[in-house]
């Protein structure tokens, strides 16, 4: 390739080509050194050098008999034409040398053509070798690859038992654990169905016990709200009842004119010549039991701020009020027993109830008790009490009157006449009365200490008759301040 102003010969790289291949079809034709064979790389044996030699020796023969040549003139056209002669005149004696020379060259040739020949068939049985050497490696491989078969097969043969009884083992092995893995999954849902199916069912017990609960409780709201409704008209229409009548009493009392004078207070206590608060403690109990049934009325005094107890005694209602936070005082004839009642440290006084309510303010208190006292009063004096009570309690104030129950035929064999300061008895519907006469309303009588427990063989009377006959042995009666 040759380039004429930094262009590119197309004639020129032809050429170039041409003479590449010839002279790859020559060292083909004419293999001379190197190696050949591919992977066995045979040597060959470089003749170039024979060939440089046989050429150089080619043109010495062919310079026998020539004349070197000069420039023109006649002094080298003279020189030429004697040394013409000298090679005329001396070709006899140099035709053997030269044809030696021609000859020898001709055995040059030859065994320059053999050598060729000689490298030529070395090259081909070279690739011969190389192919063979390919295919013997190819066999080697495929023997190879049967004998690693061969073994293979030698060997599934000999540990195809034991890869049997292992395949069967594994195949146990995984099918014992599928079916667990089948159970556990089956277990597993069956137990999340269950307790989804739990849950769902205490969700609906639960919401259904709310549902019931919050209905009960607005159930029974709303029947406290009606109770307490109707309790408060209850009042309203028994004041406006207590009114009327007492209008009515208060026109009769006009239209007629006074007799007679009002009953006289009761009269101290008799003095006995025995000890009473030994004789209360034997017949009535003792301080711990009278106090345990006292406890009975604290609901009902829970709201007041200033309770009287009628008759204190020994001073069990005094304490159950104190140990509930509720302010109360007290008043006996007793001497002992109201010294009793400050050695407590109760708030207590000796006066005759009487007394002691009229010198009160008309509504200076909210609560009235009487236990075990109303049985000692005459029997004409009780209204008297009943009205002084309505008088100096306050409008809703809470009045608690307790005595005998004479409903009880057991308590005229038994406990009434063992008090000798008892005067009569007095029927429940008879303090009713009084109570509802002097402005009292929401009447609850209670009735306290059957008489069985006391007297056991009343257990082999009918139970109606022992009910009706043989009841409670006291009873009390709460009311309100209208």
């Amino acid at each position: 390739m040759t380039a004429n102003n930094g262009i590119d010969d197309p004639k020129a790289d032809e050429l170039a080509t041409a003479i590449r291949q010839i002279q790859e079809r020559v060292r083909a034709q004419h293999p001379s050194g190197g190696t050949v064979g591919g992977t066995l790389a045979v040597p060959l044996p470089d003749l170039m050098p024979i060939v440089h030699a046989r050429d150089a020796a080619e043109a010495k023969v062919a310079a026998i008999g020539s004349v070197n040549p000069r420039a023109a003139g006649i002094v080298n056209n003279t020189i030429q034409g004697v040394k013409r002669t000298i090679s005329r005149s001396l070709g006899w004696f140099v035709r053997d040398q030269v044809e030696f020379n021609r000859g020898l060259m001709r055995c040059v040739d030859s065994v320059l053509e053999a050598l060729t020949e000689a490298n030529r068939s070395i090259a081909v049985l070279a690739g011969r070798l190389d192919e063979v050497r390919r295919e013997s490696e190819s066999l080697r491989e495929e023997n190879a690859a049967m004998h690693q078969e061969i073994a293979q097969l030698y060997d599934m043969r000999t540990n195809w038992i034991h890869w049997r009884e292992e395949w069967d083992r594994k195949l146990f092995t995984n099918e014992v654990q599928f079916l667990r893995s089948v159970a556990d999954l089956q277990s597993g849902f069956s137990h999340r169905a269950t307790t989804m199916e739990q849950n769902f069912r205490d969700s609906v017990n639960w919401q259904h016990a709310q549902f019931t609960a919050t209905a009960e409780k607005s159930h029974i709201e709303i029947q406290r709200q009606l109770w307490a409704d109707v309790e408060r008209i209850r009042l309203d229409f028994e004041r406006i009842i207590h009114s009327e009548l007492r209008l009515v009493r208060q026109r009769a009392a006009l239209a007629q004119p006074p007799s007679g004078t009002p009953p006289a207070p009761a009269e101290a206590q008799a003095v006995f010549p025995f000890d009473y608060a030994k004789f209360a403690e034997k017949f009535r109990g003792t301080e711990d039991y009278v106090r345990e049934r006292q406890r009975f009325y604290i609901p009902f005094f829970q709201s007041c701020k200033d309770v009287v107890d009628l008759g204190c005694g020994r001073g069990e209602f005094l304490e159950i009020m104190r140990d509930a936070g509720i302010k109360a005082r007290g008043i006996d004839l007793d001497r002992e027993s109201v010294e009793l009642c400050k050695s407590k440290g109760l708030e207590a006084e000796i006066a005759d109830l009487f007394a002691y309510l009229s010198d009160l303010a008309d509504g200076a208190i909210d609560g009235l008790n009487a236990s075990q006292v109303i049985e000692h009063l005459p029997p004409e004096t009780l209204p008297e009490l009943v009205k002084l009570a309505s008088t100096k309690l306050r409008r809703g104030g809470v009045l608690a009157l307790e005595t005998p129950n004479p409903e009880c035929l057991a308590i005229f064999s038994t406990h009434f006449y063992l008090d000798p300061t008892h005067t009569r008895p007095i029927p429940p519907s008879q303090l009713a009365f009084y109570l509802e006469e002097f402005g009292f309303g929401k009447l609850e009588t209670h009735r306290h200490s059957p008489a069985i427990e006391s007297m056991p063989s009343l257990a082999s009377i009918p139970q109606d008759f022992r009910e009706a006959f043989f009841g409670a042995l006291d009873y009390a009666i709460t009311a309100t301040r209208l």
